[in-house]
């Protein structure tokens, strides 16, 4: 190793933020970098964050996770995208599925050729013609040798902290157990020296990183980074979850269903379903929010209904100095689109991508700050549009939501679609134009013109068009088995 390079990295804190951090440098440094996590069994972690987004893939890759093992770990179910139903107005659904519209043209996305036949009569519903938006809705899915992986998961939060626990430790990560009592800083840069814990143990590091969670007991309250508050957009500041019985056929997608104060989760695992409102303490009680989600839910509850309190918002660096916060630690938007795991892979594989030497360089640690600030601000955006765009002034929390100020970066994003019927994205973004498209137009947005290009296609030669990207989707779909009883021979196979 060079002479300057960290040779410790401590982790503060387990959750699913620590052990994902512990593992991916544990699997990929660990043979130079010693890494040691502390965490005690009497902080309790979190442990509600149950869906995924595609880009797991990713960070499994990485550490040559093997899908159906995983699955049979955690409990987990597949996800190919979110049921959004209330929102736009009572009575009235949409999904937002993780497929893609493939068949525009170099000018032209997809939505402009069937905006056309919306007006002509000769288009059916968007999702219509993408195979993941019509798996959700029939309950198939299936994977296949070299397939895109346009597919999420739902899993036990708690299980997958284990597992990847199970796999920290096999490459070389040591666990400590303790309360960490105090932060010692140096006094003559302010970095980061060492822990101690209640027991009197001292651990030293030149790299910390910060897994406490809302507590932020680093990167706040030893390093006061700040923390930018968000709640004027995304004003819900607590949930309350419980877990009940599965009792119905697991369909391939999470609900959210909209209240009038906030909105209720619903995500089915192998052998039960996660539950959870978030809501806005503002206009409803816990006691009330409590009743209200135990009265909207099925099936035997397994658990004590528990209550949470957060603050959407960022820490104003998410590096400083010698310190990186990673998950809650360095903030929160909400669970909405079940991004909380991604940036958590996000923070890591950028870390490890530009890991410093342990003087800390200024510019590696402004690069990375930046890049995910840029990112957290688009999925910022695209968390706002959900509250902002729609017709429901039947509550107060309603009536805000639709009348607050938005940031300009999303209203320009919303009057470009409204005007165009283009969806911008750029680089670098989490959520593609069919992310966009399908939310605005399930928030209620229908653009007011389409790209002249799609008038010089006949009307005949369009509907013989619409009609056969809607069969090749149908048919795609129809050869698909059932979600639940393709996963329950896919984890078999992986004990085998």
């Amino acid at each position: 190793m060079q002479k300057d390079s960290i040779k410790h990295i401590v982790i503060a804190g387990g959750g699913t933020a620590g052990w994902m951090t512990a593992a991916a440098l544990g699997k990929l440094f660990g043979a130079n970098i010693k890494v040691t996590l502390i965490e005690s069994d009497a902080i309790p972690t979190v442990g509600v964050g149950e869906a995924t987004i595609p880009t797991l893939h990713l960070f499994h890759d990485l550490l040559k996770i093997k899908e159906s093992e995983f699955m049979a770990a955690t409990n987990a179910t597949f996800k190919l995208g979110i049921k959004f139903e209330d929102w736009y107005q009572r009575n009235q659904s949409y999904i937002h599925s993780f497929g893609r519209f493939d068949h525009g043209c170099w000018a032209a996305g997809f939505q402009h050729f069937w905006l056309r036949g919306r007006q002509l009569d000769i288009a059916s519903e968007i999702g219509d013609y993408c195979p993941e938006h019509l798996a959700c809705r029939m309950g198939k899915f299936a994977t296949a040798p070299k397939q895109e992986r346009n597919h999420a998961f739902h899993l036990d939060a708690g299980l997958y902290a284990k597992f990847l626990r199970d796999l920290a430790e096999q490459y070389g990560v040591r666990r400590i157990e303790g309360k960490i009592d105090n932060v010692n800083l140096n006094h003559n840069n302010g970095f980061i020296q060492s822990l101690s814990l209640e027991s009197g143990q001292r651990v030293e590091g030149q790299l910390f990183i910060d897994c406490t969670g809302f507590r932020g007991l680093l990167i706040e309250q030893a390093l006061h980074t700040g923390y930018e508050d968000w709640s004027h957009w995304l004003p819900c500041d607590s949930a309350v979850a419980v877990q009940t019985e599965l009792n119905e056929s697991n369909v391939p997608y999470t609900r959210s269903i909209a209240h009038d104060a906030g909105w209720q989760w619903q995500i089915p695992l192998q052998t039960r379903v996660g539950n959870g409102l978030v809501f806005c303490s503002k206009y409803i009680s816990d006691d009330e929010a409590e009743t209200q989600l135990l009265d909207n839910i099925r099936g035997k509850t397994l658990n004590t209904p528990r209550v949470l309190k957060f603050k959407t918002g960022v820490r104003r660096k998410l590096w400083n100095k010698n310190c990186v916060a990673i998950g809650l630690a360095g903030g929160f938007i909400e669970p909405l689109e079940s991004t909380s795991i991604h940036l958590i892979q996000q923070s890591i594989i950028r870390l490890m991508q530009s890991l410093p030497s342990a003087h800390m360089e200024s510019p590696i640690i402004d690069k990375f700050n930046a890049t995910m600030r840029n990112e957290i601000d688009n999925i910022r955006d695209f968390i706002i549009l959900h509250y902002h765009a729609t017709a429901r002034k039947d509550s107060a929390f309603w009536r805000y939501c639709k009348d607050m100020p938005i940031p300009t970066s999303l209203h320009e994003r919303m009057e470009q679609f409204a005007h165009s019927a283009h969806v911008h994205q750029g680089n670098g973004e989490l959520f593609g134009e069919a992310s966009w498209l399908q939310v605005m137009l399930g928030q209620g947005i229908t653009p007011k013109a389409y790209h002249p290009i799609v008038d010089l296609m006949p009307v005949q030669e369009l509907a013989s068009f619409l009609d056969n990207v809607k069969q090749q989707t149908a048919r795609r779909v129809s050869s698909l088995p059932n979600h639940l009883a393709f996963i329950r021979y896919y984890c078999k196979r992986a004990a085998v």
